[in-house]
């Protein structure tokens, strides 16, 4: 087969396969959703199984189980907790953004501001946010049907092994692929501990600036960090902004701010700004490099086109699971002496395996036995 029948063949592989996960993404997404938090939860039951010398790792994943569920049950209490406290002071936030609109539209030397409910109740304004309503009424409409897939994975993961054995007889080829799937599993288990970890410190630490700098319902502000704090590069960008846009609509300004008058909301909103970016850049720039290794070893472009592309094919979930996902295909891409090049090219440091990866020999085996078959 000659170069540009090989070179078709790929492009329409993959058109197709980009094409099943795109139009399949209602039930791929929910799955794949299921899987990390799976190994979100594995990586917590390992951790509470090497601290403790008296659990077994049985008990060890049900406090795990527990721990997660309670996270996710007291994230979403925070977030209905929010909602009500901003539904509360409804009037007070429309009246305080219907004066910046003035403000804007005056520096901009423009006459005939527009209210609050004049934007949102436009045609342009009920699109954007029928567009946000329905994302967000799908991904929580998906709950129930991730932790059904969640429990139907510690259910299965006993017969996997013994699965594994019968699909590859041969000891060489199943060693190669049981050490291709250590190789990915502790890859994504690693980011999502570390970025677990790095994210409930910055929220942390936010929560603490928040209330020091009398930011009204820090709480809700700073789950809502914890949350975007999982996307990729964006993520990081907008959980900066989140704070200090609603410190510009804040009511009042508190009277403890040192060199704050109390309508002086532009400064307000920059100081917020200030403390939150610096846990955002000191964390992400310092800490997250050192915890983080080579468990995710992507290049930073090939980072942020894999938030735009996963987001186009799933949406919010596959902006959540991006970075994942790519090293899972940059693994997979490195097993294969055809393929390996993209693997490079995904990689930050053009080695694909990082520290602790499949052993080039093993490659080899694999292209040798695959010749020979």
């Amino acid at each position: 087969m000659d170069r540009a029948s090989k070179t078709g063949i790929w492009i329409i592989a993959t058109g197709v396969i980009i094409a099943m996960l795109y139009f399949g993404r209602q039930i791929l997404a929910p799955f794949a959703l299921a899987v990390f938090l799976f190994l979100i939860i594995e990586g917590f039951a390992a951790m509470i199984d090497n601290v403790s010398r008296f659990l077994k790792i049985g008990h060890a994943r049900f406090i795990a189980v527990l721990l997660v569920m309670g996270g996710f049950i007291g994230f979403l209490g925070l977030m209905a907790n929010g909602i009500r406290e901003f539904g509360r002071d409804a009037g007070e936030y429309e009246e305080k953004i219907n004066g910046l609109i003035h403000d804007a539209y005056a520096l901009a030397h423009m006459a005939d501001a527009p209210t609050l409910q004049e934007l949102v109740f436009n045609e342009t304004g009920q699109r954007f946010f029928a567009t946000i309503a329905n994302a967000t009424g799908d991904l929580s409409g998906d709950v129930m049907l991730i932790l059904i897939y969640v429990a139907f994975l510690f259910l299965a993961q006993s017969g996997w092994t013994h699965k594994l054995d019968n699909i590859f007889p041969e000891f060489d080829r199943r060693a190669q692929v049981r050490e291709i799937g250590d190789e990915a599993r502790r890859s994504i288990e690693t980011y999502l501990w570390t970025q677990t970890v790095i994210s409930a410190l910055i929220t942390a630490l936010t929560y603490a600036s928040l209330l020091a700098l009398g930011v009204q319902n820090a709480l809700f502000l700073s789950a809502l960090i914890f949350v975007l704090n999982y996307i990729p590069t964006v993520g990081s960008i907008v959980a900066a902004l989140v704070p200090p846009l609603f410190a510009l609509v804040q009511p009042a300004v508190p009277d403890w701010v040192p060199g704050v008058a109390p309508n002086d909301t532009y400064i307000y909103a920059g100081i917020v700004f200030v403390a939150v970016s610096f846990w955002q850049f000191s964390i992400g720039n310092f800490i997250q490099p050192r915890m983080m290794g080579d468990s995710l070893n992507l290049s930073s472009l090939v980072v942020l086109l894999a938030l735009a592309i996963w987001g186009v094919i799933w949406g919010i979930p596959g902006m959540f699971l991006s970075a994942p996902l790519t090293v899972l295909m940059m693994i997979l891409f490195a097993q294969s002496n055809g393929t390996r090049w993209i693997a490079i090219l995904l990689s930050a440091d053009g080695n694909p395996q990082g520290k602790g990866g499949v052993p080039a020999g093993q490659v080899a085996v694999g292209a040798a036995q695959e010749s020979g078959d």
